[in-house]
């Protein structure tokens, strides 16, 4: 059986996650008897006290481990020979900056496993951060809110929220979003910002995490059709906060007219065109949480933002959590992403220009590309609970033999986009970009 490493994260100093815990480990070491290596780091949430007294053995590189589990993407001078590594390499959508990476992985005659393609025969993810990214992400997006609210002179109980990374838990979190709630029901809102609608784009794992944090709030769920009746002088409306969550037939429509057909969306995209711009003066915060590539049309375009400012210069559109993160994708107004220390900036929809914080006018832009770092250990605790059942068939498969002879369950080969130095024919396809 092949040695484990667990890789010291090093993309940013907000990376605190890691992809097997120690109670994991510990199960593992007793399991099996394999060796386990933990690459010394003093940001992981977990301490390399708790992996020692797991079993695990303190290493200063990750030259002892035959196979390397980590979380995000390894600088590409980290990459060593004849290695097998298993992390979210971010390389199947062809993205620029880890070209090269993906060619030293390739050079070194190593395999690759990425954890986003590990799926079942009906292609469901297996191994994934679960609803983090959709909590932290609506956590901050009102913690920013608030604050941006207050700068311009409006008070709300938003101002008392923190931002994801300063909670203990997701739970605590909650808690502390009842609280506000209880204040949102007995004093209500500002007029200025009622109704506070909240527009959610997706409805799968992350959409559900961030509807959970919403819903500590007193929050009323309406269809997006409703958007166009809601009242704004209801006195009752400001104790309320409402929500709408879209699915494709809500952010799409054909280009002849013809009706939504989502399994053709997903076939034809090309044949469809954004039909979300009609619900924008109705939204306060939009959360974006759906999957989206290029072959996709954009739900929000700068020129759609452009001429509601027009229409609204003193807009209500006023917060965006693009928690997808597609660099000039889904919501086209998300020009560069951030991270937990410096997490959003504002953008004028006249000029498309942006410049950092909260402070000023323009559309509060949410855009950190990790966000379920922000509560790394829950999303941690998630992740091992998952990848921990892969572990021992990543460990014992035989990488002399061919992808097929492997022995390595149907899920992980499907993941396997390097194996032993070459391209897998699902993503010879990446060639072209190297």
């Amino acid at each position: 059986m092949k040695s484990l490493l667990i890789r010291a994260e090093d993309k940013n100093i907000w990376e605190r996650r890691a992809p097997l815990v120690p109670a994991d480990i510990q199960s593992l070491i007793k399991k099996t008897g394999c060796k386990v290596y933990v690459e010394k780091s003093e940001k992981r949430f977990f301490k390399s006290s708790d992996y020692c007294n797991a079993g695990a053995e303190l290493t200063s590189s990750m030259e002892a481990g035959d196979v390397i589990f980590g979380v995000k993407e390894i600088p590409e001078n980290k990459i060593l020979d004849n290695k097998v590594y298993a992390f979210f390499s971010h390389t199947i959508k062809r993205q620029k900056e880890n070209m090269p990476m993906l060619k030293k992985i390739i050079d070194s005659n190593s395999t690759l496993i990425d954890y986003e393609r590990i799926s079942d025969d009906r292609d469901r993810r297996k191994v994934y951060f679960g609803n983090y990214a959709g909590d932290a992400g609506t956590i901050d997006i009102f913690w920013l809110m608030g604050q941006y609210w207050q700068n311009m002179g409006i008070e709300t109980p938003f101002a008392e929220c923190k931002q994801a990374l300063e909670y203990n838990s997701v739970e605590e979190a909650k808690d502390h979003f009842k609280q506000i709630g209880v204040t949102i029901k007995r004093n209500g809102l500002p007029s200025s910002i009622n109704p506070l609608v909240v527009a959610v784009l997706g409805y799968g794992n992350v959409s559900q995490g961030a509807q959970s944090i919403l819903k500590c709030l007193p929050v009323t769920e309406i269809q997006p059709s409703d958007l166009y009746t809601l009242n704004s002088y209801n006195k009752t409306n400001s104790k309320q906060i409402y929500m709408a969550v879209f699915k494709e037939e809500n952010l799409v429509k054909t280009i002849s007219g013809e009706p939504f057909n989502l399994l053709e969306y997903y076939n034809e995209p090309e044949i469809y065109i954004s039909d979300f711009t009609k619900y924008l003066p109705y939204i306060t915060i939009i959360i974006n949480a759906t999957f989206w590539d290029r072959r996709y049309p954009r739900f929000v375009k700068w020129k759609a933002l452009e001429e509601l400012y027009k229409i609204q210069p003193k807009m209500k559109l006023q917060g965006i959590a693009d928690i997808t993160c597609d660099v000039n994708g889904s919501i086209e107004c998300n020009v560069k992403t951030t991270d937990s220390g410096s997490p959003a900036y504002l953008i004028d929809p006249i000029t498309k220009r942006f410049h950092m914080g909260y402070k000023g006018a323009g559309i509060v832009m949410l855009a950190v590309d990790n966000l379920p770092a922000e509560l790394p250990n829950d999303a941690s605790t998630f992740f091992s609970n998952q990848l921990k059942k892969y572990v021992v068939n990543i460990l014992k498969a035989d990488y002399k033999k061919n992808l097929e002879q492997s022995g390595l369950h149907e899920d992980i080969k499907k993941a396997v986009i390097v194996w032993n130095g070459k391209l897998c024919p699902d993503y010879k396809y990446l060639q072209e970009s190297l």
